[in-house]
């Protein structure tokens, strides 16, 4: 069984390792923020969660607690701050409107609402 755990955990850290590169060059490599935001949000906090799983299947019992608690409070974090990075972007006019495949909060912002872009 130690064996089976140990090759698990290691498929889980270089796997969350991987995905949190991935993440990071997604930050880097992407247009806008909105585009970002996606690399930020979803592939880091996978990233994470794999990372904390593999080093809960290898510590004592007594961490899962403190784990668990780090990935509940990324899970309720991170969509949050990505709403609000996202809005904030998107009233300050400064995403490249070409990325967007449908513009759902055009109907419920008034055009006077949105900053100009830094641009104008």
């Amino acid at each position: 069984m130690s064996v089976f755990l140990d090759v698990a955990s290691a498929v889980l850290l270089i796997g969350g390792a991987l995905f949190c590169l991935l993440a990071s060059v997604g930050v880097l490599r992407f247009p806008d923020a909105v585009c970002r935001l996606h690399a930020a949000a979803k592939a880091q906090t996978l990233g994470l969660l794999m990372i904390l799983l593999g080093a809960a299947l290898q510590n004592a019992p007594r961490y899962a607690v403190p784990l668990a608690l780090v990935a509940l409070f990324q899970l309720l974090t991170i969509p949050v701050t990505g709403q609000i990075v996202g809005r904030t972007t998107y009233r300050t006019s400064s995403l490249a409107e070409s990325s967007l495949t449908e513009d759902a909060l055009a109907r419920r912002l008034p055009p006077e609402e949105r900053l100009p872009s830094p641009d104008d």
